[in-house]
């Protein structure tokens, strides 16, 4: 398996580890039962860390599409290379670094480790051209 598939599954698997720390810390703060219900009409807001890491998650979710669609038409494309691959990572550990700074609610710091997320997907692009 290349080393930009495996990053793809690491970085799905790093996805779902943002969907649990966020519902977990939600459902810790409302509940199961608000959990299980269908959250009709208005909900109280968060604690500062629990909507840290739904707008993390929320952030995640805007850029691994980009990044699974880079990823699957360089492999699809036969484009790999030594900077696909140094992209590919790029991309996953500036996302694993990310949560806990957005957790940590760590200014600036933060935005550098997301530029460097989106340089890996215009890595990437850039083979593709």
């Amino acid at each position: 398996m290349s080393i930009e598939i495996q990053m793809l599954v690491w970085s799905m698997v790093l996805g779902i580890v943002h969907l649990f720390a966020a519902s977990t810390a939600v459902t810790r703060e409302r509940g199961l039962q608000w959990n299980a219900s269908a959250r009709d009409g208005e909900n109280p807001p968060v604690r500062p860390l629990t909507g840290r890491l739904q707008r993390a998650q929320s952030n995640f979710m805007e850029t691994f599409p980009f990044f699974a669609a880079a990823i699957l038409a360089v492999v699809l494309t036969q484009r790999q290379d030594g900077l696909t691959a140094l992209a590919a990572q790029l991309y996953f550990w500036a996302r694993v670094v990310y949560l806990p700074l957005y957790a940590a609610g760590v200014p600036y710091v933060r935005s550098l480790v997301w530029l460097a997320s989106l340089v890996g997907i215009v890595l990437l692009l850039w083979a593709l051209l």
